[in-house]
């Protein structure tokens, strides 16, 4: 855990959040500044700066942090979603902690930005 990491403070219960689910390793939440009917986060509670941050170690982990995103994105009404994770601050990234952005329940649109 990052000391001053805002999400590491999420998933500590240090910072409230609206959860939509949590177990030992990921935790989900909606975003505070939604771009979708349907945008929340899904992030890991190991303390990763971001994707490249990753090492084959956390294989696993990432591949459950997809699968969550995508069972969370159907079951709260968005069966067509997507999921992005930015990696660093020219691609957007500004909670350097690795997070997986789903938005759903609208049209969404090509490029993105």
């Amino acid at each position: 855990m990052a000391s001053d990491c805002i999400f590491c403070k999420i998933s500590k219960g240090e910072i409230p959040a609206r959860k939509l689910y949590e177990d030992d390793e990921l935790v989900a939440f909606w975003d505070i500044s939604p771009q979708a009917p349907a945008h929340f986060l899904v992030i890991p509670k190991k303390h990763l700066s971001g994707p490249s941050a990753t090492t084959p170690t956390d294989d696993a982990l990432i591949g459950k942090l997809m699968r969550k995103g995508a069972e969370l994105a159907a079951a709260n009404g968005a069966p067509d979603f997507r999921l992005v994770m930015n990696n660093g601050a020219q691609a957007g990234q500004t909670v350097f902690h690795l997070h997986l952005h789903v938005l759903g329940g609208r049209s969404l649109s090509w490029p993105p930005g």
